[in-house]
């Protein structure tokens, strides 16, 4: 199969590539390929048997002042490849987020509780969804995810180390819960699910078990041989940002096992692996 990677520059998009080697890949990056642009997207798009969507206005805080620019990427362009991949007869994968629920559960949520975003971006991520089932509906792939990381871009885990080499301690958020991804198992789960005759729908695309920030942070801090007692405690009265954050973010994954396919690894040994892997590297 032919598949076109929007968005192939970032973070998840560099991983994609790597988890689609060998295979026949059209890679665009944003440079390449503006997704709000539907007379573009439809040219790209042509020919290709899979699409997925790795682009996405994803400056949460900025989103707060510019939510027209991110609905923009994150809502109309998702809805541009979802008419491209119904038109060519194409299955389309978007990654989504966490975001779009409010963070006010208690357990994971399911992949078909209703959305109800507590930000800008969470709404446009949320419309994105919306729109793209709707034009594709037989065959949109919604992949959310959350708290990701990877060798390839700016991300908590990397900020984390910097910090230690200016900080002797670093405070982090512990009344915050989600799920860390590697962008490494997230692609790998996205060729599964390509590989795969899942049915089109919404899956939910995280590493399992949860964590705080607090958390997360100990773990990186021991994975890259430093001393987790440097990082601090705090709560996000603290950290007060522009846009709010869910509180309990973390996701369920039964859509996997009613697909056949297993559920993505514990995070903590999704870690483990992207060290190894160069997470820390130059």
């Amino acid at each position: 199969m032919s598949i076109l990677i929007a968005g192939a520059a970032g973070m998840l998009g560099q991983d994609l590539q790597k988890a689609l080697a060998g295979r026949e890949v059209t890679a665009l990056s944003r440079a390449d390929l503006d997704v709000t642009d539907r007379d573009a997207v439809l040219a790209a798009a042509a020919g290709h048997d899979v699409i997925v969507n790795a682009s996405a206005y994803t400056k949460v805080d900025d989103a707060e002042t510019h939510e027209d620019d991110a609905y923009a990427i994150n809502a109309l362009g998702t809805e541009n490849l979802a008419i491209a991949a119904a038109r060519g007869g194409a299955r389309f994968v978007t990654v989504s987020t966490d975001y779009v629920f409010d963070g006010h559960a208690t357990a994971p949520y399911a992949e078909d509780t209703p959305r109800d975003p507590i930000n800008a971006y969470g709404r446009t991520k949320a419309a994105g969804e919306e729109l793209a089932l709707a034009a594709h509906p037989d065959g949109t792939f919604v992949v959310r995810t959350a708290w990701l990381y990877g060798a390839g871009g700016a991300n908590f885990a990397k900020t984390m180390v910097k910090l230690a080499g200016s900080h002797e301690t670093v405070s982090v958020v512990d009344d915050q819960f989600g799920q860390p991804t590697w962008t490494g198992d997230l692609a790998a789960q996205i060729v599964a699910l390509l590989d795969s005759d899942a049915p089109a729908g919404v899956y939910h695309g995280t590493n399992s078990g949860q964590t705080s920030w607090y958390g997360f942070a100990r773990a990186i801090f021991a994975q890259a041989g430093l001393d987790p007692e440097r990082v601090k405690p705090t709560d996000s009265s603290t950290f007060v940002r522009p846009a709010p954050r869910p509180s309990y973010s973390v996701l369920g994954h039964d859509g996997w096992a009613r697909a056949g396919l297993s559920p993505m690894r514990p995070w903590q040994d999704a870690l483990a692996a992207a060290t190894a892997d160069g997470l820390f590297a130059g």
